[in-house]
């Protein structure tokens, strides 16, 4: 970085900007994780495990469902049912043909 900022101020700012991001995710539902997935090799799910593999480094005690739960707004299982939508075709061809 070129500006020198304090330790506490790039924590406040990565979480900040982590908020955001979440916000964002929250605010664009049509988007589902098989297109994330297809465009930036992540979706929702993997910043679950990310956000509990951080919380384990830190020994702070996040289960599964909460970390997933903090990533969607909600319990994993609500986001499916009422946003989740099948993959088509098309999005399972492009998702095969990255692995």
């Amino acid at each position: 970085m070129t500006s020198k900022l304090s330790k506490e101020q790039e924590n406040m700012l990565d979480a900040a900007t982590f908020r955001r991001f979440l916000n964002h995710l929250d605010n664009n539902k049509d988007v589902q994780n098989i297109d994330l997935m297809i465009l930036a090799n992540f979706c929702r799910n993997c910043l679950g495990k990310w956000y509990k593999a951080e919380a384990d480094k830190l020994n702070i005690q996040v289960t599964d469902e909460e970390a997933k739960e903090r990533i969607y707004g909600m319990p994993y299982n609500d986001w499916k049912i009422n946003h989740q939508v099948p993959a088509t075709e098309e999005q399972m061809k492009a998702f095969n043909a990255k692995k």
